[in-house]
């Protein structure tokens, strides 16, 4: 199992828009071959700071994801609204090593 972790910092003025797109691409995000699980997340200190935390069979079927239409689609729209450029870990438990 994989789990990525994405922090997106937005401009104020874009957060409502943000959560839109999100909440229309949560369904076939989830959908999504391989996703187990997909959470959005808010800084309890930075109103403008969001993670999205997703669950993944393997870092194949990430990998699948992150070259769909649907990824680069919902992508082109958010990423225009950061305030500053995204960061991403894909994680795996320790004891796969």
């Amino acid at each position: 199992m994989i789990t990525r972790i994405v922090k997106m910092t937005f401009i104020y003025e874009n957060i409502d828009y943000f959560k839109e797109i999100f909440y229309e691409s949560e369904k076939l995000i989830s959908a999504f071959d391989g996703c187990i699980r997909l959470e959005l997340m808010k800084d309890v200190n930075n109103e403008c700071t969001f993670f999205t935390i997703s669950y993944w069979q393997s870092e194949e079927k990430l990998n699948s994801y992150r070259d769909s239409y649907l990824f680069k689609n919902t992508w082109s729209k958010v990423k225009p609204l950061f305030s500053e450029k995204a960061l991403a870990w894909s994680l795996f438990p320790d004891h796969l090593k």
